[in-house]
């Protein structure tokens, strides 16, 4: 069987009330012309959003980073932004650079998440959107689906699994990238992806069986004109399951504790990663909080049959209220470390303007 490709293209191409979800007829037509192009470029597609983020879901033959899927996304992307703009949406076109299609797809769309592999005998396949939060966010959850036999036993129950797994690690401070294998680096993987802010997750892959692909993360596009990144909040993530990857279940039990990332209120603080229905994924409080959306399909020669809404699910109830009391508890302290990130962490509220108005009134301190 022809290996099978899946797509994750994801923008900010227009948000409804602010940043608090899609318009329908960004959805609308993205499906229109996503479907317009199944039977000639795609085999199958579904399109759908998390909070402000339009997500593209395609299935194709073309391998990964391929000029034409990633130039149609471009086209979709440009025809909602025409759209956006004309109904004055907030941001219209934030994720989408002024300027023709470059054929280095990663260096053009906004967010992207690919995986290439040969269809099992079943294939599901689970997909990870979420708003309001920076890259390195899915760190942890990796970590707990991947390496950790607390949250996945078949770590140690399942034959299949107890070979490990490896971890590509992205360093976007200094542009470089290792691999570290799970469970014997596990220590030193640690060390670095503990830093999300600088060490992002990638890829993870089967030690044996020819290093299958298990995982893949967005990656990040630095703009090259203006030192500005563009797409580089709210990651997307695929996740293959079951049959020499954790079961689906292992693979949403992360979910089920809480964990704070960072994101939320412009990009500029920590808040609790809430899992929620698809029908829940518009954020208000505070333009969050963080959340993620999860769609699980099973893809049967290159189709997704699906989705099915995995958060949509009382199981993880307990975990939403936990979230919401973090919540409380981070939006007491206002400005302050840590709901407030880091000064060198900042984005959009950076303190040069206070920096610029009052430096000249600092003076030495006295020793």
């Amino acid at each position: 069987m022809a290996d099978v490709t899946i797509s994750v293209i994801k923008g900010s191409v227009g948000g409804l009330v602010g940043t608090s979800r899609v318009h329908p007829e960004l959805l609308e037509k993205a499906s229109r012309m996503l479907k317009n192009a199944e039977g000639d470029l795609l085999i199958d597609s579904f399109v759908a959003h998390a909070g402000d983020e339009l997500e593209l879901i395609m299935t194709h033959r073309n391998g990964i980073e391929d000029p034409e899927i990633h130039g149609l996304a471009w086209s979709v992307f440009l025809e909602c932004t025409e759209i956006a703009q004309n109904l004055r949406l907030f941001g219209a076109g934030h994720d989408i650079v002024s300027g023709a299609f470059d054929d280095t797809a990663k260096d053009t769309v906004p967010g992207c998440a690919e995986m290439e592999f040969e269809e099992r005998e079943s294939e599901p396949v689970l997909i990870f959107m979420a708003d309001k939060i920076r890259p390195g966010a899915w760190n942890y959850y990796l970590y707990r689906m991947f390496a950790d036999p607390f949250n996945t036993p078949g770590l140690v129950l399942d034959p299949a699994l107890a070979g490990g797994f490896s971890f590509e690690v992205h360093d976007s401070a200094d542009g470089r990238a290792i691999t570290l294998a799970t469970p014997s680096e596990s220590y030193a993987l640690l060390a670095y992806i503990g830093a999300p802010s600088r060490y992002v997750v990638r890829r993870v892959r089967r030690r044996e069986g020819g290093e299958e692909i298990a995982a893949v993360t967005s990656d990040q596009r630095p703009d090259s004109t203006g030192g500005r990144r563009f797409g580089k909040d709210d990651p997307v993530m695929i996740v293959r399951a079951q049959n020499g990857f954790p079961a689906t279940g292992e693979l949403l039990e992360p979910f089920a504790s809480p964990a704070i990332v960072a994101g939320w209120m412009r990009n500029s603080h920590h808040g609790p990663l809430i899992p929620i229905a698809l029908y829940d994924a518009n954020c208000t409080r505070f333009d969050g909080p963080p959340r993620v959306a999860c769609l699980g399909f099973q893809v049967a020669n290159g189709r997704l049959v699906g989705p099915v809404d995995m958060f949509d699910d009382p199981g993880f109830d307990r975990a939403r209220a936990r979230c919401h009391e973090i919540a409380d508890i981070l939006r007491v302290q206002g400005p302050f470390e840590p709901h407030r990130l880091p000064l060198a962490d900042l984005d959009f509220a950076a303190l040069a303007h206070i920096e610029e108005e009052f430096g000249d009134r600092w003076r030495p301190l006295l020793r």
